[in-house]
């Protein structure tokens, strides 16, 4: 069994463990009702709801808890809105203090992939609210007293007071005070709490994260340090003394020796090197390797420290600017800074040329950074705006399709998160032809139109003559062939396909031939819309439909737009050379959804909705073997005639269809 090592999730990772839990509460997603942590304490407090109609529930008892907690009013204070103890606050004690040893893994098609743990965290019941009761005790009695305790305080205040000044404190009695509990405990209590959100287990969201659980580099790019010669394996078992090192003269920061950067692991030469470039042709980075380097790991590991962009790698942005590091010219913190940088990023995907104010408008960025982002990938151009820096390589998009369609969906996925960032636009999605073409008159004189006009005729002229002498040579060689019979010939009649390929109308701006992820020429008969050769569409079909299965067992309904969002991820997490990226079409998707057991809702959505057509369009798993399929299709017709039911009548439907009164969890569970 091969063994990788995930960094995906690397000091984020934290394993929660649970007391064995009372019959009245169940740790599912609806319970789950706040959460919160103290990052730097490693605390986690949970607020977990507890079912107060089971059987096993003293009702009594919670509500006498909630009387001694809250009093007899109630207000926005109170830990128990409802007059019952309904929910139960659990805190978190960090179990091991060094928990470098353990790790969370994954078992999947023969490979174990493992993610170390940041820490473990016990979760035991809290019982502040009794404090609270006591706190509360406390000041009635004090209440009831203070008629009594009137005459002494008249007497305390007649008293002597006698005034000391305290002496400056110590070196030794300043470190015994840091050190002593009551101090540790005060500055514990000052972190403040960050709210979390929860995701269940069957939302997208969990989905999403929970691929990181697997080595994102096929197991072999992120774990470098695995791959090494005997000789570089000597090193790490004995590494060279201390004494060595500090004897080599110490070269200035700012340059970089290749002697010295072909002694480093291969990762680590790629990292360097392209931190240094920021820019760079796959054909040029082999040649700074050195003659021997493997491309296949040298492709491995550049996928980790830079992006394709026009089929050049460009330094990734968290490369370029680390965790806890800022601006120098702003002080915006690094993670801002790495999201303008992917804007500029994923801008020159579309375009050879970016407007700086475009970019400064949607960033919100000071001038100097927007400029540095432009200054690392492009150049200016007078009149015209930023140009990328380096041609279109068409080489390494045809010996490498594999890899461009991996860096598509990587695109894809950034861009989703760039859209919720800025909350982009359609104009921003596509490149500005129209607006182009309009913006040439105002900064182009005339003579430079009528030059362009004639380069682009003649350039346009000389394809023309050679498409033209291409079929010119094919006719002849097909007249001076050997002669076939007529009637022998077949002609092969395919009906006209209604197909259409998948929605990817964010991703039409990308240019210089790219069509989802792979470079299409002219004559290239590479299938890109669904028309498969014969003996892959068995393949396809049956990878496709596993998809479309386990993703409705898992969801039960889903739109067309969050169906082809969920495919993008798979399709991201699968190896390169898959047969489903032979392309799949919206038509194929829609059948093959239908073929497996599920049905069209035809939700009656309001016409003035903004929602697009792809959104209006609702598929649901008709039966899944459980004990709500019935409940699950009468609910599906309630809502096939009208988009918005309230709940009551819901629950009627459901009692009167399936001839059973349902209780509010199971009605909750049919819903969710």
């Amino acid at each position: 069994i091969d063994v990788f090592l995930a960094r995906s999730l690397l000091e984020k990772l934290y394993l929660f463990q649970y007391p064995i839990r009372p019959a009245s509460m169940t740790y599912d997603d609806v319970t789950h009702l706040s959460a919160k942590i103290k990052p730097k304490q490693q605390k986690v407090e949970l607020e977990m709801a507890i079912d107060t109609l089971n059987p096993n529930y003293c009702r009594s008892k919670g509500e006498q808890i909630a009387l001694n907690v809250d009093g007899t009013c109630t207000d926005e204070t109170s830990t128990y809105s409802s007059k019952l103890m309904d929910k139960q606050t659990f805190c978190s004690s960090q179990a091991a203090s060094n928990v470098s040893r353990y790790a969370a893994a994954v078992y999947k098609k023969g490979e174990l992939h493992l993610t170390p743990l940041h820490g473990i965290l016990q979760l035991r019941p809290s019982f502040t609210y009794l404090d609270k009761a006591d706190a509360k005790h406390r000041e009635r009695e004090a209440a009831n007293e203070g008629g009594d305790s009137s005459q002494d305080e008249a007497e305390d205040d007649v008293k002597q007071i006698t005034v000391r000044f305290s002496r400056p404190e110590t070196e030794q009695a300043r470190q015994r005070r840091v050190q002593s509990y009551e101090f540790l405990q005060k500055r514990q209590a000052e972190e403040h709490w960050v709210h979390l959100h929860y995701y269940g287990l069957k939302d997208s969201r969990s989905e999403h994260e929970r691929q990181y659980l697997f080595s994102q580099g096929h197991g072999l790019a992120e774990n470098t340090e695995l791959i090494k010669s005997p000789s570089e394996y000597l090193m790490m078992l004995m590494p060279p003394s201390v004494e060595e090192e500090n004897d080599k003269p110490m070269a200035p920061s700012n340059v970089l020796s290749m002697a010295q950067l072909r002694t480093l692991p291969l990762a680590d030469q790629i990292k360097i090197l392209m931190k240094n470039v920021k820019v760079m042709p796959f054909a040029n980075l082999m040649s700074l390797l050195g003659s021997g380097t493997d491309s296949t790991a040298v492709l491995r590991c550049i996928q980790q420290v830079a992006m394709l962009v026009q089929g050049n790698w460009v330094v990734k942005s968290d490369v370029l600017y680390p965790k806890d590091t800022s601006s120098p010219h702003s002080g915006v913190p690094a993670e801002v800074l790495c999201r303008g940088r992917d804007f500029v990023m994923w801008k020159f995907t579309q375009d050879r040329w970016v407007v700086r104010k475009e970019v400064a408008a949607v960033t919100k960025l000071c001038p100097e950074d927007v400029k540095d982002f432009l200054e690392h990938m492009s150049v200016a151009r007078i009149n015209k705006g930023w140009e990328f820096m380096l041609p279109y390589d068409e080489d390494f998009v045809k010996k490498h399709p594999d890899i461009v369609q991996r860096q598509h969906m990587l695109w894809m996925g950034i861009q989703a998160k760039l859209e919720k960032v800025y909350n982009l636009l359609k104009e921003h999605l596509t490149p500005k032809k129209q607006e182009a073409q309009s913006a040439h008159p105002l900064l182009v004189s005339g003579e430079q139109r009528v030059n362009m006009a004639k380069a682009k005729v003649k350039q346009n002229y000389g394809q023309l003559e050679k498409e033209f002498q291409k079929q010119k040579a094919e006719m002849k060689s097909n007249d001076t062939s050997a002669k076939m019979d007529v009637s022998s010939i077949c002609i092969k009649e395919e009906p006209v396909s209604d197909e259409e390929p998948m929605d990817t109308s964010a991703y039409e701006g990308m240019n210089n031939g790219i069509v989802n992820g792979l470079h299409a020429e002219e004559n290239s008969t590479d299938s890109l819309n669904g028309h498969l050769p014969g003996g892959c569409i068995d393949r396809v079909a049956q990878e496709l439909k596993a998809f479309v299965s386990s993703t409705f067992k898992k969801q039960f309904v889903l739109t067309l737009s969050e169906l082809k969002r969920l495919f993008n991820l798979h399709l991201a997490s699968l190896p390169p050379g898959h047969t489903l990226f032979s392309g799949i079409s919206d038509k194929m998707l829609q059948d093959m959804v239908l073929d497996t057991g599920c049905k069209q809702i035809l939700v009656p959505f309001p016409p003035q909705t903004a929602a697009s057509p792809d959104e209006l369009k609702v598929y649901a798993l008709w039966e899944a073997g459980d004990t709500y399929d019935q409940h699950r299709q009468v609910l599906l017709e309630i809502f096939s005639k009208n988009y918005r039911v309230r709940r009551n009548v819901i629950q009627n439907q459901l009692s009167q269809e399936c001839g059973e009164d349902l209780n509010k969890q199971e009605v909750d569970r049919v819903l969710k």
